[in-house]
């Protein structure tokens, strides 16, 4: 009697591992729509841990830099064998459960199965059954994630080829300032509401990748000194730089591609932190930052830079001071917990490393 009550559990047990896994591969690449997987997220996060203690032995950022490039592929690999092993495991338990041996013995007829080796006979139609399903699940896991390779790595250049174009527009400091005044030379306002819509469309998809295939978020640009979060954040400040320090018309194109950087900073940001705030709310025009907010002498700074550039800007530069940091505050969270969970590049830092 005990030994039914054993082997009606491992049945039971084995049904719900290989359900769990298959709806984590199913949550994972086909449902459009982001989902926190627990399988997934006990893979990445070990993965991630070992990784984190091997880049402390990295002297400069472009050592560390290196070694966490491998970790987004190398948990992507991983992904697929825990699937199979956890689908393996599963499937043990059912063989058991059904007197098809012991314990190794059930387990060499799940790898079989799996692999598709057919070293193992069974005895009988239902084991048969399913080892058949056991072998079809094995391939629809490997297939499925083949399958979207290369939409992962179509999502990744485009991405990355944003970057690189933004990398070209703010230098020579690869900051806001910079990319404002290289707008302001551009020409034509026609031209930059193109580049403005253009980074909108940028947000948008950063937005829908990043949160429906997470690991998006961890592939790091060909280049060590760039890095998806730093370019947000440049295209964020130019914005809010526009809309509350230069002196022009309003701008539409302008507003809708902020509002879309800050939707999805925040939202991939809720996607990886439950407690980060998705949206942070507007201050109050007539709440004042901090008066030693050390970002206050950046800004002046910028002001200055742009004055030279031959910007007009607004005449009231306390209230202008104002804006500013109440639109940052509706993204600099989320940045920053971005920054810091991608590793993200400090320009100033690589500067000084090398």
């Amino acid at each position: 009697m005990l030994d039914l009550v054993f082997r009606v559990v491992a049945f039971a047990a084995g049904v719900l591992l290989i359900i769990h896994t298959v709806l984590a591969a199913i949550r994972s690449f086909v449902l459009p729509r982001n989902e926190s997987v627990l399988l997934n997220n006990v893979v990445f996060t070990s993965i991630r841990f070992v990784f984190e203690q091997i880049t402390r032995f990295g002297r400069t950022y472009a050592q560390r830099d290196r070694i966490m490039a491998l970790y987004a592929p190398v948990g992507l690999v991983a992904l697929p064998i825990v699937w199979l092993a956890v689908i393996s495991l599963g499937f043990t338990a059912i063989y058991w459960a059904l007197h098809e041996g012991s314990w190794l013995e059930s387990y060499q007829l799940s790898g079989s199965s799996l692999l598709t080796l057919g070293t193992h006979k069974t005895r009988g139609p239902i084991i048969t059954i399913f080892t058949f399903a056991e072998a079809t699940m094995g391939l629809l896991l490997l297939t499925l994630l083949i399958s979207y390779l290369p939409t992962m790595y179509q999502a990744f250049s485009r991405r990355e080829l944003v970057v690189a174009r933004l990398e070209l527009r703010s230098s020579p400091s690869h900051s806001a300032t910079d990319l404002v005044v290289w707008l302001n030379r551009a020409g034509s306002s026609q031209d930059n509401n193109t580049q403005w819509q253009d980074w909108e469309e940028w947000f948008v998809e950063i937005e829908e990748t990043h949160t429906s295939l997470p690991i998006l978020s961890f592939f790091r640009s060909p280049q060590p000194g760039r890095s998806w979060v730093t370019a947000a954040g440049i295209i964020l400040d130019a914005a809010a730089l526009l809309i509350s320090t230069v002196a022009q018309p309003r701008n539409p194109n302008v507003e809708i591609c902020f509002k879309a950087g800050c939707v999805a900073m925040n939202r991939v940001t809720r996607f990886f932190h439950e407690r980060a705030h998705v949206e942070p709310a507007k201050q109050p025009e007539d709440k004042d930052p901090p008066i030693e907010d050390p970002r206050r002498q950046d800004f002046m700074s910028a002001c200055e830079q742009l004055q030279a550039a031959g910007l007009q800007l607004q005449p009231d530069l306390e209230q202008a001071w104002k804006t500013y940091h109440s639109l940052r505050g509706r993204y600099t969270e989320a940045l920053d917990f971005l920054a810091r969970l991608t590793m993200s590049p400090d320009q100033r830092m690589i500067g000084n490393e090398q």
